[in-house]
């Protein structure tokens, strides 16, 4: 019985491992996903920004100028094209986690389940009442 404890806290520990790298896989990701989204504000600001200038000298800065604002957009588009799949990256990493700290708690209870086993195994048995001799009215 003492050899399963054993057993089911080592694995306890595994789980607990393997949550905090699921732990650390969500941070990464989320963190992946946050750059992206302040990446493609920015980048959609600038173009805004470079699209409301009016003040071109001739026809060809006009044309360079809209050119470098439709870039921008295509740019913005592609970061948030990645910061949609960052987020569902992210969600799964979230799921993830979610899974191994389950796992770790069920390994958790099955320990604990099997210590409390251990322990009243180890406890003397509690005797019970001894017959009493004679009868009722003495």
């Amino acid at each position: 019985m003492k050899q399963r404890l054993t057993r089911l806290r080592r694995l306890e520990k595994l789980r607990e491992i393997a949550k905090q790298a699921a732990a650390l896989e969500a941070a990464e990701a989320e963190s992946t996903l946050k750059q992206l989204q302040a990446l493609s504000e920015r980048t959609r600001s600038m173009a805004a920004d470079y699209a409301s200038r009016r003040e071109v000298a001739d026809g060809a800065s006009l044309v360079h100028l809209g050119r470098f604002v439709s870039g921008l957009h295509a740019i913005s588009r592609n970061t948030d094209n990645d910061a949609m799949r960052a987020r569902s990256v992210a969600d799964a990493r979230l799921e993830q986690l979610a899974q191994s700290e389950r796992r770790r708690a069920a390994i958790q209870e099955r320990a604990d389940l099997q210590a409390r086993m251990i322990a009243k195994a180890a406890q003397n048995p509690a005797l019970g009442s001894r017959r009493t001799i004679g009868t009722e009215l003495e």
